[in-house]
């Protein structure tokens, strides 16, 4: 497939002769074969233009949920990873949200040959204990050497400080990454949303910023002695922040990540009862997302997440404590960063981090595969229905304004176009 884009504008990209400039990319096989001011198109060449086309490297997901196998209802991996594609996104990583967890190395090989073929890229994450259950390790080694980046058990935190700490020691010998969810079940107990003024006003049972904060110093403090590589993932509190920053201070091997929406939105958003905005770790106060945006931009917070959770209706269509946590976020992931960040900074974020979990980078250069996204940065819109094309619905930015639309992706030698 050879295609020419043309007179597009190239964001962070590694030199300065072409960043921030206007140039034609023509891209043959898969592979960035020129990027200059003006290009003919060779025969047989698709070419693209578009009002306001800015391009980038390929964008990268750490955290999002599907539903196959066991829940394809919510979502198939194939329809998953054309969502993905569509909102500019080569490459994610897959939670093992699946029934039954992906705990052995047959199932990471199911995963990753449901993806063949794909645009996007599917990277899976293994389960840390078997069936998810917090009692007993997961065959780690041999999911690693299957395909699975890291071991996680999704949105549960290892409870058993030894069991953390086996992780850790074993998962170094490999170069494995444990992912540990900072909640403390014991000081949550049946809190659903953050405890402070808007839970107590709705009648709400909280969930204090206590039980991430002393998870989180729990499992840093188990990391010092261990060492190992340990991703927290979408903390939501700002001593989180600090706690995280202390910790890469003194050397540890440590990484984060904050969900998107606990970034835009507070908790005072859960007035209307709309379970919609149920999430987990909870929407939190002014203050901590305050905090949480300065921790990205220096650098404390390694990732921005989608944490895309597809779930169908009648699992948030009930009374707000009984439905289940969770929005999807993939389609209007770069719409709401572009609301918070400039488009440099918005770009880097959404880019960076692939090697931290041992993929190959991607860059902006001739004779470099070809892994782009394509975008219009300056597209004011109020995101609806029509915006979403997961099979679930389950979205806390429905009625929102939003700035900036994905026009299309290209990677593994497959072009999705939103136009």
């Amino acid at each position: 497939m050879n295609i020419l884009l043309k007179s597009a504008k190239i964001i962070n990209a590694p030199t300065k002769d072409i960043h921030l400039k206007k140039r034609d990319i023509l891209i043959k096989n898969g592979v960035i074969d020129k990027i200059a001011q003006t290009i003919d198109p060779p025969a047989k060449t698709k070419v693209i233009s578009h009002k306001n086309l800015h391009v980038s490297t390929g964008w990268f997901d750490t955290g999002v949920s599907f539903g196959e196998p066991g829940y394809e209802e919510r979502e198939t991996i194939k329809n998953g990873l054309q969502v993905a594609a569509k909102s500019g996104f080569t490459d994610v990583l897959l939670n093992p949200t699946s029934y039954p967890v992906p705990d052995s190395s047959s199932d990471i090989v199911f995963l990753k040959n449901a993806a063949k073929g794909a645009l996007t890229g599917l990277h899976p994450i293994g389960s840390l204990t078997v069936k998810g259950e917090g009692e007993s390790l997961a065959e780690m080694y041999d999911m690693k050497n299957s395909g699975a980046i890291g071991f996680y058990d999704f949105k549960v935190a290892v409870q058993n400080p030894n069991l953390l700490k086996i992780a850790l020691q074993y998962a170094d010998n490999f170069e494995g990454t444990v992912f540990a969810f900072p909640l403390n079940k014991s000081i949550a107990g049946k809190g659903i949303v953050n405890e402070g003024i808007a839970s107590t006003m709705l009648g709400l049972k909280g969930i204090p910023a206590l039980a991430e904060e002393l998870q989180v110093a729990r499992d840093l403090f188990i990391l010092e002695y261990t060492g190992g590589k340990l991703h927290i993932p979408t903390i939501s509190t700002a001593k989180s922040v600090k706690l995280i920053a202390a910790a890469k201070k003194k050397g540890l091997q440590v990484t984060c990540s904050v969900a998107v929406h606990n970034l835009l939105f507070e908790d005072d958003m859960l007035e209307n009862f709309d379970a919609n905005y149920k999430v987990l770790p909870p929407l939190r106060t002014a203050s901590d997302t305050k905090d949480l945006k300065k921790g990205l931009k220096n650098g404390t917070i390694d990732f921005v997440t989608s944490d895309h959770v597809p779930l169908n209706i009648e699992l948030k269509q009930v009374e707000f404590d009984n439905a289940e946590y969770g929005t999807i976020g993939l389609e209007s992931m770069f719409g709401a960063l572009n609301m918070i960040f400039n488009l440099e900074e918005t770009i880097d974020l959404l880019t960076k981090g692939r090697s931290t979990f041992g993929l190959e980078e991607s860059y902006f250069k001739e004779g470099e595969k070809a892994s782009l996204t394509l975008f219009d940065p300056n597209q004011e819109y109020q995101f609806s229905e029509d915006d979403i094309s997961s099979t679930s619905k389950n979205s806390l930015f429905l009625g929102k304004s939003l700035k900036g639309k994905v026009l299309g992706s290209f990677a593994n030698n497959s072009l999705v176009l939103n136009f």
